[in-house]
């Protein structure tokens, strides 16, 4: 985690379908209330992110393609699929679905491999949802860019946030 940081620029290579398999695998063990599995993934190489290039373009009122999907070999498709529960809200199973995001990006840096995490705005448009095929109850989280990591990187030691400011205690009780 401490050497972790995002891969903007990444080479062709891309780990195989097999090797994505096992890391998918270890990413969906995240903490996850009844065992829902409320995520899908969807691997894009190739003439998929040129598919999903022309979708963002459409989305965008573009005329020509987006060039964004072409910036790494391999994207990942994070998706929410949405369960019907009494116990599990909308809200929890998006936070598992990201979870499974998160896990699988520090494993796939972990593995040696380049990658960030893009979104916007364009994700819950309609022409990109139609060329990922959801269904009604899917969002479109956003979609894991992964690649080699280049041999000369400019990569600088990330800084360590001051968890000071992010941690605190619970309030003492008021005295009413």
């Amino acid at each position: 985690m401490q050497e972790r940081r995002s891969w903007s620029k990444v080479t062709d290579d891309a780990p195989t379908h097999a090797e994505l398999l096992e890391l998918v695998a270890a990413a969906g063990r995240v903490a996850d209330h009844s065992s829902m599995h409320p995520w899908r993934l969807i691997e894009l190489r190739g003439a998929d992110r040129v598919r999903l290039a022309r979708a963002i373009g459409k989305a965008e009122g573009d005329k020509g393609p987006s060039s964004k999907p072409l910036r790494a070999p391999l994207l990942i498709a994070i998706v929410a699929t949405f369960r019907k529960s009494d116990k599990v809200p909308r809200w929890e199973q998006e936070a598992v679905a990201s979870g499974v995001a998160h896990a699988l990006s520090l494993l796939l840096d972990e593995a040696g491999w380049g990658v960030f995490w893009r979104t916007g705005h364009y994700t819950r448009a309609k022409a990109v949802a139609k060329a990922h095929g959801l269904a009604k109850n899917e969002e479109l989280l956003g979609w894991l860019y992964v690649g080699g990591k280049p041999s000369r990187s400019r990569a600088g030691r990330r800084k360590t946030i001051e968890a000071r400011k992010y941690v605190s205690r619970m309030p003492k009780p008021s005295k009413d």
